[in-house]
């Protein structure tokens, strides 16, 4: 039970903190809940599904081959997980009446990326431990989180525009770019101090999600200095 708290609570903090930062027009907390339990369950199972194509498709042999690491890190493991949660946001969540701002884009990015993240950390902590939980609290959490928040922007920001397609396909892009870079310089161990990379790549995540945060704030239709 302990081990289990360890795995939960760094996302629940992420998902409170965000919570809080939709301060115009919260979210009700019944279809927060569903959108979690998605990312939880359903995305976990299409990304399993998946990786059985991927594993065909692209069997990647040697473990010392940058190149190898490279295909897996970004058209194996970022496609497959950014894609299972891509679908959930695009069709339950975005075409809901509740998405009724840009900034739900980041909620719901977010809520669908840390029921990923929660489901996956589980399963890392109990089998790695305490250390295990600290280490993960401090990276792979909020990595997925800014993953989320990334892909949300977009995803809020096509909501509302004529460029639907395109800008949908941007916030998976980008969260595939940021995940596959992160995880890229994670499975390249075998060179000395490369790892990191993925420290860089998780600063510059948190960095670009705040000035997300920021931009739908202040876009909110929500916003009365919008409405003046």
């Amino acid at each position: 039970m302990y081990l289990l708290l360890l795995a939960v609570a760094p996302v629940l903090i992420i998902i409170i903190y965000i919570y809080f930062k939709d301060i115009y027009e919260k979210e009700p907390k019944s279809f927060l809940l569903k959108n979690f339990l998605l990312g939880a369950i359903v995305s976990i199972i299409i990304t399993t599904i998946l990786y059985g194509f991927t594993d065909i498709i692209l069997p990647l042999t040697n473990k010392f081959s940058v190149f190898q690491q490279f295909i897996k890190a970004f058209f194996v493991v970022a496609l497959v997980e950014e894609f299972s949660k891509y679908i959930i946001v695009r069709y339950f969540a975005q075409p809901n009446k509740e998405f009724n701002e840009p900034f739900d884009g980041i909620v719901y990015g977010l809520l669908v990326s840390m029921g990923f993240a929660a489901t996956e950390n589980i399963f890392y902590v109990l089998d790695g431990g305490i250390t295990t939980a600290i280490l993960r609290a401090f990276t792979a959490v909020p990595a997925h989180a800014t993953f989320g928040i990334l892909m949300g922007y977009y995803m809020g920001k096509a909501k509302f525009s004529n460029n639907r397609i395109v800008l949908n396909l941007s916030g998976l892009v980008l969260a595939i770019i940021f995940h596959g870079a992160y995880d890229f310089f994670l499975f390249i161990e075998f060179i000395p101090g490369i790892w990191v990379g993925a420290f860089v790549s998780l600063f510059i995540g948190i960095v670009l999600s705040r000035k997300a945060i920021k931009k739908h704030q202040k876009r909110s239709q929500f916003n009365s200095e919008n409405n003046g």
